[in-house]
């Protein structure tokens, strides 16, 4: 096992450019990190100079003890998972998982003794002598995974992993290789462009945005504490609501005051952070379950009125889209609420909750 850290790392390509911009990231030895963000965030860039099949531009990367920038992938002492699979369909799950210590010359009974290993962690010793067009699909992933673990890598790799797969698929193999993490107490660093498989699966997330780190960070603290807009709206399904506005200062008080919604702001830390935003435009942020049905709500709060767009009954809640002036507000309510789409509903917004974000920069003023 082994830390993995990279320094300043940059990626230019060519033509200019620069898809990833000096990031820092540091892995710890065992951590699961996930790295996570929206397509074209560089995400896979940076996951392959890792795997030294993308030429760092710039920085630093090393993994343990060793800077490993110019060493080739067989060097690192690393093994990656593709989201193709890329198993022999010709050749046996043994065979395919024995194939990459056969080319080494590694000695017959160590492959046996890895490979069986290795089949036992992934509930695969059944299937041993199957091809893998026998298999379904959770099943050949687990082989693409039992082909890295054979190796005894320092450091596992994975691109997406799950992405062929269907949904029910997805959530079961999310917990199969969070299992094997934990049992293998290696370090991994997984990919994914799926929000809620990131929060579900890694002990810390790497939120990314245009080749930048936005957060690094466990995933509740994503979730409650996000460093800015971009990181607030990409975590969480539904999204934070967003609303824009303006402080404004009224005989020592302080308001946030938009269109169709006003209110003052009384928490005392929140009003000293804002306080040299007054007269400027700001972002009012609040999670979608922190927006309560006014006949529900068991605690004080900000009303806020709007006209109802779309109601999604979920089973164990139901999901409210309504309008606020020119603005879609999305409220996560209790499943017994009375919700008549033809007339306006009061709401009430738990403040505690709530978050400002800078207009211009993004950052989450109220940290």
């Amino acid at each position: 096992m082994a830390n993995v850290e990279l320094k300043k790392i940059e990626k230019i390509y060519s033509n200019g450019f620069r898809a990833v911009k000096g990031i820092d990231l540091k892995v710890k030895d065992g951590e699961f990190m996930v790295l996570v963000g929206p397509s074209g965030c560089a995400k896979s860039t940076t996951l392959r100079m890792v795997a030294g099949l993308e030429e760092i531009s710039g920085g630093e990367l090393w993994i343990g003890e060793n800077l490993v920038n110019n060493l080739s992938p067989s060097d690192r002492n690393i093994a990656m998972v593709f989201q193709d699979y890329a198993l022999y369909t010709h050749m046996s799950v043994y065979d395919n998982m024995a194939y990459g210590l056969k080319i080494k010359k590694i000695d017959k009974n160590e492959i046996d003794r890895r490979v069986r290993n290795a089949a036992e962690i992934l509930g695969l010793t059944a299937h041993l002598s199957k091809k893998p067009k026998a298999m379904s699909g959770g099943q050949r992933q687990r082989v693409a995974v039992g082909r890295t673990i054979v190796r005894e890598p320092e450091v596992f790799l994975f691109d997406e992993p799950l992405s062929n797969l269907d949904a029910k698929l997805r959530v079961h193999m999310r917990s199969e290789i969070t299992k094997i993490q934990k049992k293998l107490k290696t370090t991994m660093i997984y990919v994914t462009h799926d929000q809620v498989e990131a929060m579900t699966m890694g002990d810390r997330i790497c939120v990314m945005n245009f080749g930048e780190i936005m957060q690094v960070a466990e995933p509740l603290e994503l979730y409650e504490r996000p460093a800015n807009k971009f990181v607030a709206t990409f975590i969480g399904s539904p999204a934070m609501n967003i609303i824009g506005g303006v402080i404004k200062k009224e005989q020592d008080k302080l308001f946030f005051k938009a269109p169709s919604v006003d209110f003052e702001i009384t928490n005392e830390s929140m009003k000293r952070k804002l306080e040299k935003y007054i007269d400027m435009e700001v972002d009012f942020g609040l999670r979608p379950e922190h927006i309560l049905s006014a006949e529900f709500a068991k605690i004080p709060g900000v009303e806020i009125k709007g006209d109802i767009d779309i109601v999604e009954l979920m089973g164990n809640e139901i999901i409210v889209h309504f309008k606020v002036g020119d603005t879609t507000v999305i409220a996560r309510i209790d499943p017994h609420s009375k919700i008549d789409k033809e007339k306006p509903h009061t709401f009430l917004m738990d403040m505690s909750y709530c978050h400002f974000f800078d207009k211009e920069s993004g950052d989450n003023i109220t940290l």
